[in-house]
């Protein structure tokens, strides 16, 4: 599917086709018929049913799989888990690079404050016992507007290749909705590379080379015309050392400071997370190849007055004699109040490639797009398209209007 392709702002022309998403048409999201139609209030499309009345037992699989509940607790899960996306999980168009989560990362992501292990979903083959599909939520309060809404986030979908043609995936989602609604939440939020019914606002991917000449060897970017490799790796060089007075990494002591700072940036934004000090701890505080977090500490008030994160997502590189792993920093929550933006997330760069990472991306979400260009960020192919379940909103957003970041 290259849907990803279609020109934005033109997905009910492409996308009027009848039978084009029999699943999502069956399905409490925005639709494509009603895009514009301003008589549909904003909010919940359809009310919560009483839980009583709610399925309670899963749905039917093809007779030879059968649910499992995956324990990331477990090192043996873990491993499964990770072997399965490893495999099977996102590619690129020309499938040269697929998304490596590590378990430490699945880890993270898969057990925030509040997680529920029942909405850790795999497939298995009855008779090998294998895993063969996957699926999760973990719960969130994301804001809308005004209102701070419980949701799902769902993420990792992963059919194993061989199976594609089992239609399992909108069994997955109906079981994931089922457990998701068992706890009383009726709402979620997700992203795809895809165009579905109906996105709330579709964000561009920037890439910014850190290792040029290695993002070039292996296919990622290529030499630019009338461009020398030396010419380029000297465009891409940056310091030593991060120039902001003050900066350094988040400790767990600056927990509170920081939770104040993302709270009171992120109220801009029409939609965002809402989060707490747990929150912040869990998905902010620096973990060894997960997540870094670096703030600025006034080195005469000694307050906290901006903030900047990313998380590493490597890629398997496929097909490579030299090389087999991409080491990709993805942009992820940045407060800038008294060091510029830009020089905030130079900053950033810098640590990053310190690091060792070879490319660091960003969405051009919230304020992101006011430090691209400038810092040699180049537009990659990909759209991320954003979505909400079972919650409508008017109008699409800008991608600047988004203030929601998910892994």
């Amino acid at each position: 599917m290259t849907d990803s392709n279609s020109p934005p702002g033109s997905p009910k022309d492409s996308m009027s086709l009848p039978k084009r998403h029999k699943f999502w048409e069956t399905q409490p999201v925005g639709q494509f018929k009603d895009v514009g139609d301003t008589s549909l209030p904003e909010g919940p499309i359809e009310q919560p049913t009483p839980l009583s009345e709610v399925k309670q037992e899963p749905y039917n699989l093809p007779s030879q799989y059968e649910w499992t509940t995956c324990d990331m607790d477990s090192e043996e899960t873990c491993n499964e888990v990770y072997n399965l996306l490893q495999n099977n999980y996102v590619e690129d168009d020309e499938n040269m690079f697929r998304f490596n989560y590590s378990k430490e990362f699945l880890s993270w992501a898969l057990r925030p404050p509040g997680y529920y292990k029942s909405w850790h979903i795999g497939v298995r083959a009855k008779t090998s016992k294998k895993l063969v599909a996957f699926i999760t939520g973990v719960p969130a309060r994301i804001r809308v507007r005004d209102e701070v809404v419980k949701m799902a986030e769902i993420n990792f979908l992963c059919v194993h290749k061989k199976l594609r043609s089992k239609r399992l995936a909108p069994v997955m989602i109906k079981e994931v909705t089922r457990r998701v609604h068992l706890e009383n939440i009726w709402q979620a939020a997700y992203t795809a590379g895809v165009v579905l019914p109906t996105p709330i606002t579709t964000c561009q991917y920037w890439h910014r080379s850190l290792n040029p000449k290695k993002l070039i060897d292996v296919g990622f970017s290529r030499l630019g015309p009338r461009m020398t490799m030396s010419r380029t790796i000297k465009l891409y060089k940056l310091p030593d050392q991060p120039v902001t007075p003050g900066f350094r990494k988040m400790e767990l002591r600056d927990v509170p400071a920081v939770t104040r700072l993302l709270r009171q940036y992120l109220s801009q934004f029409v939609v965002s997370p809402d989060f707490d000090e747990n929150d912040v701890e869990h998905w902010l505080l620096p973990t060894e190849g997960v997540v870094d977090s670096y703030l600025v500490e006034s080195p005469r008030t000694h307050d906290i007055t901006d903030f900047c994160s990313f998380y590493t997502l490597p890629s398997s590189i496929l097909g490579n004699q030299n090389y087999s792993i991409l080491k990709a920093a993805y942009s992820y929550y940045n407060v800038s109040t008294k060091t510029p933006l830009l020089q905030l997330m130079n900053d950033a760069l810098i640590v990053a490639k310190k690091k060792d990472f070879d490319v660091f991306n960003a969405l051009d979400v919230m304020h992101n797009e006011s430090f691209l260009k400038e810092l040699k960020f180049g537009p990659g192919d990909g759209q991320l398209h954003y979505y909400l379940y079972n919650y409508r909103i008017q109008n699409e957003l800008r991608a600047s209007e988004l203030g929601l970041v998910l892994l």
